[in-house]
């Protein structure tokens, strides 16, 4: 039975049954008096030998037994000559093994440790140690105790285990010193430790609440911080204001200290619309290097078709179809001018003209990638196209450093092999990625990029499409007319009412777009369920895991995915005698059970069930898990004609997915989407995740909730904006 008591332990490590070495995740067995235990939890740099303070919990695990779940734990080096043999034969030091602890220990006893970190050049004088080996020893040594000393002091301010690592990563063996010289510099790097963490430290080392090295912490953290909501930039009078509130001091001051950064290059100032702007660095060269690099395809842009005209009347004919004036209009630009953004709504027929704009260019010769930011996008692209394309990271040829963060093999020396690039979705895609995939074109490339500019913006800083589209620098071809067959659908119309600012027709019931009023959240939640369940299923013959999606504003509430996709789970996917199931983290997962990858993983190898091989799952990528493996910890998981292995480490990126977030939903279609419309909070609810969510639906459309809800979202329009600076930079001669 798991037990809420806390427990203190102290333990000696017998043996490392298995480590994460990425988030430090260790499963160990430990002697506690004289008796074994199974101990589980982060615990980062912990080897064999060394003893431990653990505190945690008793549970019980079902395919496991009794294991004691670890919540904090302090690492102290071994001092007994036995320890000391069990800590060196256990792999701590790289190039020790037995015989060489034994050795050591032989020659030095209980100060072994101590020798080997102090004084190579005695450990150099054993045989068979050379000087070179012993310098390695020492320094190993030494790494591993300033580790054990950080996590311990920062531990005592509540960083974790794995921040304090990422700590160690950053700054190596002058960790400390750095922290005590200047506490801000935690919170400035990748180290992931907050600026009130940062600032608790620098309290209780009396630095004064108006020192400049806590107010220069302060700003680029409020720059950092607003990254996080989409801003590239922010006026440098709301700068100011909010530094003066957040650290409780005069704007005089906070000014003072943004013309140091500023002189330092540590942040930079620009003019925007007539007003000043303050940047991090990194988003003002990226904004940057994409209007110059924009700026030089129109000046030098790729050879053009003077034959336009003859190509589209030539596809028109092999294909039947006639296009449309916009539609021609698209074509022609992309062939021409070489740079193209296409834009429209649903029904405006954007799929037909980028087919038409695709195959003009492959019968001329022209090698033509595609690509789009999600995996979901990417297999939508491809079946809308007949042509395969591929996530951008994956088109860049991406590595993760150590930081997790994004290095492409694709760059301006190594650029792609193509003579036209098409990336759709656009709206999804950040400064950042997008800088990326300009570094990476070749000279004289075609680029046509496409999206809908009234979606949701890119989870990442910045504004790509809208910024593109309202610098009116860029050609630009918005398709407005809604073509005659999808006038028929109300999710089209309404659609465009909502983009509109307009009310959406909610009364209609004999078309695809369905309003059902609620008067209460709980009602809600029961309409919801009952349709997914019964009604649908009843009425149109479907299978509601896989036709249905629910969409929701956010996680929380009865009403968020946390809370509906267990409920769902237990209607949809009920526990059985006959049907396995497993726990990771805080999520019990079933066979049968719909499930979303939520980060893009390049290492999960996938079989397709005609034997083809490969690797990679991504972010929105949506499977349903055929068979789970209890002993071996393993989930079998399905998605579309290929399958997946997860073991414990790939199953922290997944999450049920009965509901999910709008957010998430973007680059996919649905056959039917629910979504609740209740309004319990302001920010997550307006015009253009209303209009996103919409959008999703293929064959219908329900809401559930209250009118007042959906006019309010219609009405706000104010989520949209986003400081950025690419849109005046694109203006600029």
């Amino acid at each position: 039975m798991d037990s809420e008591k806390l427990f203190e332990l102290s333990c000696t490590v017998e043996h490392i049954v298995f480590r994460n070495e990425e988030n430090g995740y260790t499963v160990i067995e430990a002697e506690v008096d004289g008796s074994e235990i199974t101990a589980v939890g982060t615990m980062p740099e912990v080897w064999e030998g060394e003893q431990l303070h653990l505190v945690g919990r008793f549970t019980s695990h079902p395919s496991f037994g009794e294991q004691f779940k670890i919540e904090a734990f302090e690492s102290v080096m071994p001092t007994t000559t036995l320890g000391i043999l069990k800590y060196l034969s256990g792999g701590a030091v790289k190039g020790i093994g037995a015989a060489t602890a034994a050795r050591l220990i032989k020659a030095f006893g209980e100060n072994t440790l101590e020798v080997i970190k102090n004084e190579p050049q005695r450990v150099s004088a054993i045989k068979g140690i050379s000087a070179e080996k012993a310098a390695s020893f020492s320094e190993q040594l030494r790494r591993a105790v300033n580790i054990r000393d950080l996590m311990a002091y920062l531990g005592s301010f509540g960083v974790n285990p794995i921040e304090a690592v990422a700590v160690y990563r950053e700054f190596g063996n002058e960790a400390m010193n750095i922290i005590e010289d200047n506490p801000f510099a935690l919170c400035l790097g990748d180290t992931g430790i907050a600026f009130e963490t940062a600032d608790l430290i620098a309290q209780k080392r009396d630095i004064p609440f108006d020192s400049t090295l806590r107010i220069r912490a302060g700003i680029t953290h409020i720059l950092r911080h607003n990254t996080g909501n989409g801003h590239t930039c922010l006026p440098e009078d709301k700068l100011i204001a909010t530094a003066s509130s957040f650290l409780n001091i005069d704007e005089s001051k906070a000014f003072e200290v943004l013309e140091i950064l500023l002189t330092e290059q540590n942040l930079a100032r620009d003019e925007l619309r007539g007003k000043s702007f303050i940047f991090l660095p990194q988003f003002y060269e990226s904004e940057g290097y994409i209007s110059a690099r924009l700026k030089m395809m129109l000046r030098f842009p790729a050879p053009a078709f003077h034959d336009a005209e003859r190509q589209i009347e030539k596809i028109e004919k092999q294909n039947g179809i006639v296009y449309a004036k916009q539609q021609k209009e698209a074509i022609k630009s992309a062939l021409q001018k070489g740079l193209l953004v296409l834009t429209g709504g649903p029904g405006t027929g954007k799929t037909t003209t980028l087919n038409a704009i695709i195959e003009v260019l492959k019968g001329n010769g022209q090698k033509v990638l595609l690509a789009a930011p999600t995996g979901r996008a990417a297999q939508r692209m491809s079946e809308l196209t007949g042509c395969e394309a591929k996530t951008i990271h994956r088109l860049l040829e991406v590595q993760w450093d150590k930081n997790d963060k994004p290095a492409f093999k694709k760059n301006e020396q190594h650029t792609l092999d193509c003579d036209a690039l098409v990336l759709d979705e656009l709206s999804m895609v950040d400064d950042e990625l997008f800088e990326s995939v300009l570094r990476a074109l070749p000279m004289a490339c075609r680029l046509i990029l496409v999206g809908d500019s009234d979606q949701l913006p890119s989870v990442g800083a910045g504004n790509v499409l809208a910024e593109l589209v309202s610098s009116g620098v860029i050609p630009v071809v918005e398709l407005n007319q809604i073509f005659r067959q999808s006038e028929q659908s109300l999710i089209v119309t309404n659609a465009h009412h909502i983009v509109k600012g307009e009310q959406p027709e909610l009364n209609r019931r004999d078309s695809d777009f369905f309003f059902l009023e609620c008067r209460t959240m709980a009602e809600a939640q029961n309409t919801i369920l009952g349709l997914c369940s019964e009604r649908l299923k009843n009425s149109y013959g479907i299978s509601p895991i896989n036709d249905i999606q629910v969409l929701t504003p956010g996680k929380k509430g009865i009403l968020g995915t946390f809370e509906l996709n267990k409920a769902l789970q237990n209607i949809l996917n009920p526990k059985s005698d006959e049907k396995d199931e497993i726990t990771f983290g805080n999520t019990v997962y079933r066979v049968g059970d719909k499930v979303m990858q939520v980060k893009n993983n390049y290492d999960i190898l996938w079989t397709k069930y005609s034997g083809e091989c490969g690797e990679g799952i991504f972010n929105g990528d949506i499977g349903i898990i055929e068979s789970i493996n209890k002993p071996q910890r393993m989930m079998r998981i399905k998605f579309d004609d290929r399958y997946a292995n997860y073991d414990a480490d790939s199953a922290m990126n997944l999450e049920l997915s009965y509901a999910c977030t709008v957010h998430k939903s973007q680059g996919n279609e649905f056959e039917f989407v629910i979504m609740p419309v209740m309004k319990n909070s302001q920010f997550l609810f307006y015009r253009n995740l209303l209009y996103t969510a919409v959008t999703r639906a293929k064959r219908m459309l329900i809401l559930v909730g209250d009118r007042e809800t959906v006019k309010y979202m219609v009405n706000n329009n104010i989520r949209t904006l986003r400081y950025s600076g690419l849109a005046e930079f694109l203006k600029r001669d």
